[in-house]
């Protein structure tokens, strides 16, 4: 009656309505209560009854998670018939109320059939009635009476795998829950779970999955582009960071020493092998304006010597020296002419570098791009330096298909995807530093493989799997655990990167390779700038014109070549400042190379004479010899100053050895007086410019041979009445001698006593004019001239050095 008068619209009230729904929402509670909280089957029967809240209080207990359960180990991690599972871990009451009567218990979920449920799973926090089975109970628990808040307590389950109840092969959900009671909600209820995988394959399927991992050999850059004056070329480094990456338990050390011992394919930068190279023979660290020696030659040797050790039979994979950043050169550096052009040498010289270093022959026809991420001018990029084979990544070149394909796939134009799975690539992109996290990643990588084994039973697939460049040592430590548990290869094996690239393609996997804008945007804002590509541009010019002069070219083309090579490197994502510091310290170190052939600054000079000879000159600083080299100097005004002959503009070839300098000398002809401003400029042998020109003047002071004949002429006139004079003071000489001594001239007046006239007695001096006229003879010695003497005014020839300017007469 009641429903049929609230379908007429005549109900009770709705204060009446409000008491019915509350006295049956009271009334259902417990049933519902009772329904969760009953135990199954298999679990040990409760010791004393547990009181049941209502159902709201139920639902709430349920969501929240005041305790934190982690599991730090669990072994085995794919166990098979007989095993005991063993499971340990920490409970920590992250709420406000201390937890009692707490009881850690094991849950087995169902089997997951797809990997979507996997993932699914991996990404679920709170507890879920139904959903996170039922707890296994029984003597498989852990007992804590008391937990205190913000405090943690250890926890060991050890359950043999018989008594999980597992129903049949595949991967299943597994979960450790903490239940207890808090004083503001006494009941039992579910205050924390925890959720991991559990890999169930005790015997080994019909095809196994060819699973080829990549093992990375990735740094960033440290090498310079700066070497000693030694014949050794004494490598400098930017720094010492290196050797903690070498040092035991660093990352590169961890890497060698883990993939020593696994089935992986070796994916080595060059330059890194070349880097450890150079430090384990002398080197230097800058340490500001300094050079300090470095001292960590002993543990290259030993990273390397256990490099070489453990590739050894194993597949090398040499990307280019550098390794370059495929996807900003296609989307920045193809704006800037040449920047393709270093992909070719760089890979040529991959090849060279790691056969040289670790006695292997590497492939060398692959490319792999950032994360794998693709689209056509990338393809086109990484195509252009011979690479045939480019790794992408499952998210870039995705499927619409219920399983994962074979990764080989045509692309067109006879080149290969290797695309590697985007879920088992990323599987160890965390923090693994902390257990629980490192143990949740294995268990869900290889939950994740068994049921990509079990989407086509009957079918063998190949599977590549290429984790993130520059693993940390924990991420490194973690992908070993995870290929540890498929040792067993009960559903799995082993293979390499050149094999799953020669694998069947699957006709129904996607080949097409994405469009631009398909890019992901994060990847592309972190791609170098097309400025970067313009400094690599200008250090690739002022090399090639610096090595045509040099005697010995290779001790600067190979470690600024390489130098070059680092500054395009993938590694730089992210550091863009860092990037463009190395990228302008490479160039100024260049640039204070080439500066050491200049040209000496010339003071302005002054030329005397028709023709004369200009010398300029050059100052090699540098350690070796220089050659093609010229020098052309160059006259402003033709008309004064002409070069070699009849012409305005001279050359000459230049080739000085190392430490020393050298006079130019040009041929000169002058037409007409005046300064003429002079320049001198090297040039290369293609003709470019050289250093910064030198300018100087010349002044012209020309002498024509009429002025020479007149310049002579009284030149001749002037010995002629020299002799004259000399003559007629002999012949005074003479005659005084025949009046003998002290006497007086004749008609001379009388003096005083003595020799008379310069007063050495104390007389005065005569200084009366002669008798006879001014023309009279003088008396000898008394004091005054005769008409032959030379003016008594004319200056002895200065002996000082001319001023300042050269002169230069021919």
């Amino acid at each position: 009656m009641a429903e049929a008068a609230d379908l007429q619209g005549a109900g009770p009230s709705p204060a009446r309505r409000w008491v019915r729904r509350t006295a049956a929402a009271l009334a259902g509670a417990p049933l519902l209560a009772a329904l969760l909280t009953v135990p199954p089957a298999h679990a040990a029967p409760a010791a004393a009854p547990v009181a049941v809240p209502s159902a709201p209080a139920a639902a709430k207990a349920s969501d929240q998670r005041s305790v934190d359960v982690s599991l730090d180990t669990l072994t085995p991690s794919a166990p098979t018939e007989g095993d005991t599972l063993k499971i340990s871990g920490t409970v920590t009451n992250r709420g406000k109320e201390t937890v009692s009567d707490a009881v850690v218990d094991l849950r087995v979920g169902s089997r997951m059939s797809s990997r979507g449920q996997v993932d699914s799973l991996a990404k679920r926090s709170g507890f879920r009635p139904g959903s996170d089975g039922e707890a296994l109970g029984g003597a498989y628990t852990v007992k804590i009476p008391r937990l205190p808040a913000g405090i943690g307590h250890d926890f060991s389950l050890s359950v043999p795998v018989d008594k999980l109840g597992l129903d049949g092969e595949g991967a299943y959900q597994l979960g450790v829950s903490l239940t207890g009671r808090t004083p503001s909600e006494p009941y039992d209820q579910v205050l924390g779970i925890e959720r991991t995988f559990l890999p169930w394959q005790p015997e080994a399927t019909e095809k196994k999955t060819q699973l080829t991992y990549l093992w990375p050999l990735i740094s960033s850059a440290h090498l310079s582009a700066e070497t000693g004056t030694d014949d050794q070329q004494t490598p400098v480094f930017e720094d010492d960071k290196l050797a903690e990456e070498l040092a035991p338990g660093g990352r590169l050390e961890r890497l060698v020493s883990l993939g020593a011992e696994l089935p992986v394919t070796w994916v080595v930068d060059p330059d890194l092998l070349a880097t450890v190279e150079a430090m384990a023979n002398s080197y230097q660290v800058k340490n500001g304006d300094q050079r300090v020696p470095g001292k960590q030659q002993a543990r290259a040797e030993q990273w390397l010597d256990s490099l070489q050790k453990a590739v050894q039979g194993r597949k090398v994979v040499a990307l280019p020296y550098g390794d370059p950043d495929l996807a900003s050169l296609a989307h920045r550096g193809r704006e800037v002419s040449g920047s393709l052009g270093h992909l070719r040498p760089a890979t040529d010289v991959a090849e060279t570098t790691v056969e040289t270093i670790l006695h292997v022959k590497p492939s060398v026809d692959f490319a792999w791009p950032v994360d794998g991420a693709v689209d056509p001018s990338i393809v086109d990029v990484a195509t252009s330096a011979g690479a045939d084979k480019v790794i992408a990544r499952g998210d870039s070149l995705r499927d619409d298909l219920p399983y994962a394909p074979n990764a080989a796939r045509p692309i067109g134009g006879g080149t290969t995807a290797v695309v590697s799975d985007a879920s088992l690539s990323t599987a160890f992109q965390g923090d693994m530093t902390r257990a629980d996290t490192a143990t949740l990643a294995v268990q869900q990588f290889l939950a994740q493989t068994l049921v990509l084994t079990h989407q086509q039973p009957g079918k063998q697939r190949s599977i590549v799997v290429a984790p993130q460049r520059m693993p940390t040592a924990a991420q490194a430590q973690s992908m070993a655990t995870a290929l540890r548990g498929l040792s067993a290869q009960r559903w799995s094996q082993p293979s390499d990167l050149v094999a799953a690239a020669a694998a069947k393609p699957d006709p129904d996997a996607a080949i097409k390779v994405p469009g631009s804008r398909r890019y992901p945007g994060q990847l592309r804002r972190g791609e170098l700038p097309v400025a970067a590509y313009h400094d690599v541009r200008v250090t690739q010019e002022t090399l090639d014109d610096f090595a045509g002069i040099l005697t010995q070219p290779d001790r600067v083309v190979t470690p600024f070549g390489n130098a070059i090579d680092r500054g395009m490197s993938t590694s730089w994502r992210g550091r863009g400042e860092a990037a463009s510091d190395y990228r302008a310290g490479v160039l100024r170190h260049l640039k204070d190379l080439t500066a050491e052939v200049q040209l000496i600054d010339k003071s302005d000079l002054t030329l005397s004479g028709r023709s004369a000879t200009i010398p300029v000159t050059v100052q090699n600083q540098l350690v070796q010899g220089i050659d093609r080299l010229t020098l052309r100097l160059t006259s402003t005004k033709p008309t004064r100053l002409k070069l070699n002959g009849d012409d305005t503009v001279a050359t000459l070839p230049v080739r000085i050895d190392g430490g020393h300098s050298q006079s130019v000398k040009f041929t000169a002809s002058a037409n007409a007086n005046g300064p003429v401003p002079m320049t001198a400029q090297l040039y290369t042998a293609d003709g470019k410019p050289y250093g910064k020109p030198m300018t100087f003047t010349a002044k012209v002071s020309e002498i024509t041979p009429t002025v020479m004949l007149v310049i002579a002429g009284g030149f001749l006139l002037l010995v002629l009445a020299g002799v004259r004079m000399y003559s007629r003071r002999k012949k005074t000489v003479a005659a005084d001698g025949g009046e003998g001594d002290g006497a007086p001239a004749p008609g001379a007046p009388d003096g005083p006593a003595g020799n008379g006239g310069d007063g050495a007695d104390g007389g005065e001096p005569v200084d009366s004019p002669p008798a006879g006229g001014s023309d009279a003879p003088a008396v000898p010695g008394s004091g005054r001239a005769q008409p032959s003497d030379p003016a008594p005014d004319t200056a002895a020839q200065s002996a000082d050095a001319p001023g300042q300017g050269e002169k230069v007469d021919r």
